[in-house]
């Protein structure tokens, strides 16, 4: 079972919109963090876009990686077909199998066809660099929905990102969600929340907390993804409420990775060779 972070690890760090930081975690910041931590892969999603660095910058993280037997993966948002073409480029050239994609952007939301008919466009592209398309459930569609898409357009080269806690997004928990894409994970993000009824009682709050501690059944999903030979890693992500300052809010945020991946190492012998991987 192969671990890794990625830039959702530490989306503090790394900033979020309308809270400043004054150094804000770059790409080689967080390859330092993933040797520091000693795991095996690191994914740069859209909050750190590859896109903006230049080609140089990208193989100077390259060389570091291979150097430090650190595999990595590469993501964006937004699926427009020459986005995806830009990025399947870079994912050949960092030698990431696969593409990350969060379908939704800014002003963004296509539907089903309008989907499938992009990603038609781009399978030449993700063919010629043998980089497959992994989707992310994230929110706005349902499992069912993602799983359409897939077989509408090619099994071998477009997959999902099964996250452990977006599709509450959708009205559908981690069982209802694996049941259906389990098949298709190609990377499981590693997320996990607890569940908090309102003080006036109408309503809830969903909140991140440390991997292991909240209501995801971490060890079942991954020995779920057992028979599934197509899973090629494991990214532990952290969802960290603010906390009034964006510094204390970073110093949580390190502490829960920390925490995350050593619950990650702990459970990693009870199924590395159960998933071969």
């Amino acid at each position: 079972m192969k671990i890794g972070i990625g830039s959702y690890t530490f989306p503090w760090a790394v900033g979020v919109p309308k809270y400043a930081l004054e150094n804000p975690m770059t790409a080689l910041d967080l390859l330092q963090k993933a040797i520091a931590m000693k795991v095996d892969k690191v994914q740069f999603a859209d909050n750190m876009p590859l896109h903006e660095l230049t080609s140089e910058q990208r193989m100077e993280i390259k060389t570091l990686a291979d150097n430090a037997h650190i595999e990595l993966e590469v993501g964006t948002r937004g699926l427009y077909a020459e986005h995806i073409k830009v990025y399947a480029k870079i994912a050949y050239e960092l030698s990431s199998p696969f593409l990350r994609v969060v379908i939704d952007d800014v002003d963004y939301s296509p539907n089903k066809d309008e989907i499938v008919r992009t990603i038609y466009a781009v399978l030449p592209v993700l063919k010629r660099y043998n980089i497959v398309l992994a989707i992310e459930n994230h929110d706005r569609f349902t499992a069912r929905i993602l799983a359409d898409i897939i077989e509408l357009t090619d099994m071998e080269y477009v997959g999902v990102c099964l996250d452990t806690a977006n599709s509450l997004g959708a009205g559908e928990g981690i069982d209802e969600v694996l049941s259906v894409l389990n098949p298709y994970t190609v990377n499981l993000h590693v997320k996990d929340v607890c569940i908090e009824r309102l003080s006036h009682k109408m309503g809830f709050a969903v909140l991140g907390c440390p991997a292991g501690v909240g209501i995801i059944d971490i060890p079942n999903i991954i020995k779920s993804l057992a028979t599934n030979r197509r899973l090629q890693s494991v990214t532990l992500e952290v969802w960290s409420d603010f906390l009034g300052t964006t510094t204390e809010t970073v110093v949580r945020e390190e502490v829960w990775a920390q925490q995350g991946i050593a619950y990650l190492k702990n459970i990693k012998p009870d199924f590395t060779k159960i998933l071969n991987i």
